[in-house]
């Protein structure tokens, strides 16, 4: 049998914080059970907002927290040939369309309907392939996205659901088979005509490169699994099993994050607080 093979995949886009240096010793916690390999990955795609000296600060972070990895860390802006093979593949089957439409524009357009949809994040869905199609005659140089077309996309599967594998703990020794439901999300981007790929894309043609067994993350990409295990199954890829985890929340309860300029694990050193304090706090202590 392979070894089991984690992944922490941060996008170096600013300073990690207490939820990612939980999401990191999770990894190893679970890694170190299955005696596992643990990578890192760096989800560099946006190549404006990951700045080499946010990624040397979070190289810098993770070593100070004492997490050690099996390879070197790689990029996923030194792998854009992998997701333009991805692209080509689903484009080989009449999946993919190029559409014109601006925030601005959905937004102006929605706005009109009473009730639309929204897929999980709140986002409203594409007003579709068709609406994107007739715009595309109007606007021949224009930016465009590239999005799948979640109708075709589906009528592929010859209506046979698709499902993917949850622990529902870390020390689970058994999965729970959830129902995906990709649909929800509409036409979701797969690509920008300035940028190769997206999230979804990329990491899902990332975890197969990479032989990753379990995905183990946040409970704010739940609902994307139903994406992922779509786009596995589209392009013929193994399928992990995941793992989605709680999220720290502040004071307020919400959750931590970059945005939110919640504090730094930078900061928290330069007080005095040491990685085996980080480690106790989380429920990580040796």
């Amino acid at each position: 049998m392979n070894q089991a093979c984690l992944r922490f995949a941060p996008s170096p886009n600013g300073q990690l914080h207490l939820g990612h240096a939980y999401s990191a010793l999770l990894n190893e916690h679970m890694a170190n059970r299955l005696a596992a390999k643990l990578l890192l990955r760096l989800e560099d795609i946006d190549t404006t907002r990951c700045t080499p000296a946010l990624q040397q600060q979070m190289l810098e972070d993770l070593e100070w927290l004492g997490i050690r990895w099996h390879e070197a860390p790689q990029k996923q802006s030194e792998h854009f040939p992998r997701y333009q093979q991805a692209l080509a593949q689903l484009e080989a089957k009449g999946l993919l369309y190029r559409a014109y439409l601006t925030r601005s524009q959905i937004k102006t357009y929605i706005s009109q309907q009473q009730d639309w949809p929204r897929d999980p994040d709140g986002a409203p869905l594409y007003p579709g392939s068709a609406f994107g199609e007739r715009e595309a005659k109007d606007t021949r140089n224009a930016p465009y996205a590239l999005r799948l077309n979640m109708q075709a996309a589906l009528s592929t599967l010859q209506n046979q659901g698709i499902d993917w594998q949850e622990l529902t703990a870390p020390d689970a020794k058994e999965a729970e088979r959830i129902k995906a439901n990709p649909a929800a999300w509409g036409d979701i981007i797969l690509a920008r005509k300035d940028t190769p790929t997206s999230y979804h894309l990329s990491v899902v043609v990332d975890d197969a490169a990479q032989g990753i067994s379990h995905v183990v993350r946040g409970q704010d990409l739940y609902h994307a699994t139903s994406v992922h295990r779509l786009l596995q199954q589209l392009l013929g890829l193994p399928a992990p099993l995941y793992h989605h985890h709680k999220l720290l929340t502040d004071d307020s309860g919400d959750k931590l994050a970059k945005s939110a300029s919640s504090i730094s694990l930078r900061t928290l050193r330069e007080q005095g607080t040491t990685p085996a304090d980080i480690r106790r706090k989380l429920g990580f202590a040796h």
